[in-house]
């Protein structure tokens, strides 16, 4: 049994895991934290957990708390040290906000801070794992943001909509729900004459990418439509169901699950959980561009040979997570290089039994393993 519609969400036997993301406009309004809203979505999460869910929170909003602390020009994005200082100041705050809202209701809260390397990292990404099963077993619920004080732009998520997924992916959640400024994913920009909102999404394909737009109606949050589409992919992985649903309701939950008001992604199918940690990662160190019969190839479930390798970019090293793209650069696959990219540059082109006179010892099975390796749809 799998989660088909949005009522499975409140049911323990289909979603036993939820991972829910709050976005900053949806916590932080133009008179501060929207607190009667809060306490109604913390009384759904206290529902959830009486059902026997397991609820984990990814929630924005430490920036712009702290920007309305300090007295900070454009939200607290106005620079890099604007954004890192205003999360200083308002990590604190959001977090003690969770804590007593949900301890109003006997729920013990813990905080996680986390990183894009945390979760880019195969070592780190188990750690997360093991802390949070650890503290769901103990009977708290995760409250977790992005690590926005020391977080710089090259090693950041940027966004809580991808955070969340990798989140799920990590905690082996069974939905992830996308609380958000609007109902769902429509056919066009909403605000065209004729959008119609899609209820449910099987797979997120080319013509399903070519429906988002990068907008964010608040302004206040750093996500749109485009990085929801790259969550649910990254969820998809993992064979996880992605909701995205309006959030600026009262009782936003109940007006998703029961009022059926949201687009549902289903996935259709779920790698391996080395896979799907390798399918979702967000900073690849390089490029393998191929042919069109190793593309080809691929897509039949090879590995990749030399032989129909026609460039390399970058600069990577044996085991580094490289990205395989055709002549156009369009993305075909994420896979742990069996070369640095010397080596790489070195053999492209060559047939195996050309391989060692280059390379000086005897060659690999495949510069990428297909076991090292995940098609991208």
């Amino acid at each position: 049994m799998t989660i088909a519609r949005l009522s499975d969400l409140s049911d323990p036997a289909l979603a036993r895991r939820l991972v829910i993301k709050v976005g900053s406009a949806l916590l932080v309004g133009p008179d501060g934290v929207r607190g009667a809203w809060l306490a109604g979505l913390v009384a759904e999460i206290a529902e959830a957990r009486a059902r026997g869910q397991d609820v984990i929170v990814v929630s924005s909003g430490a920036i712009a708390l702290g920007a309305a602390t300090l007295g900070l020009e454009k939200g607290g994005r106005g620079s890099l040290a604007d954004a890192q200082a205003s999360a200083a100041v308002g990590q604190i705050a959001l977090s003690g906000l969770w804590a007593q809202l949900l301890g109003g209701h006997g729920i013990t809260a813990a905080q996680m801070l986390l990183t894009l390397e945390d979760l880019e990292d195969r070592r780190r990404y188990l750690n997360v794992t093991a802390t949070l099963t650890r503290l769901l077993d103990a009977g708290a619920v995760p409250v977790i943001n992005e690590n926005d004080s020391v977080a710089t732009q090259e090693i950041r998520f940027g966004d809580n909509d991808r955070l969340a997924a990798r989140v799920a992916q990590a905690a082996q959640a069974h939905a992830v729900v996308l609380l958000s400024d609007i109902d769902g994913l429509y056919d066009r920009h909403p605000r065209l004459p004729g959008a119609t909102m899609i209820p449910l999404v099987s797979g997120v394909t080319a013509d399903v990418q070519a429906m988002a737009s990068t907008d964010s109606n608040s302004g206040m949050g750093s996500g749109g439509m485009t990085s929801k589409l790259q969550a649910a992919q990254i969820a998809e992985l993992a064979g996880i169901c992605l909701v995205i649903g309006n959030g600026q309701h009262d009782r936003p939950l109940a007006r998703i699950i029961e009022g059926g008001v949201g687009t549902l992604f289903v996935p259709r199918g779920k790698a391996g959980a080395r896979k799907a940690w390798l399918g979702g990662r967000l900073k690849l160190k390089g490029e393998i561009i191929v042919d069109a019969g190793a593309a080809a190839a691929l897509g039949r479930g090879s590995s990749l040979l030399a032989k129909g390798i026609t460039g390399i970019e970058g600069i990577f090293s044996r085991g580094d997570p490289v990205a395989i793209v055709d002549a156009d650069g369009t993305v075909l696959a994420h896979g742990l290089c069996e070369y640095d990219a010397a080596e790489c540059a070195a053999i492209v082109g060559l047939h195996s039994s050309a391989q060692q006179a280059v390379l000086g010892y005897a060659p690999r099975s495949a510069v990428i393993h297909r076991d090292q390796m995940v098609l991208k749809s």
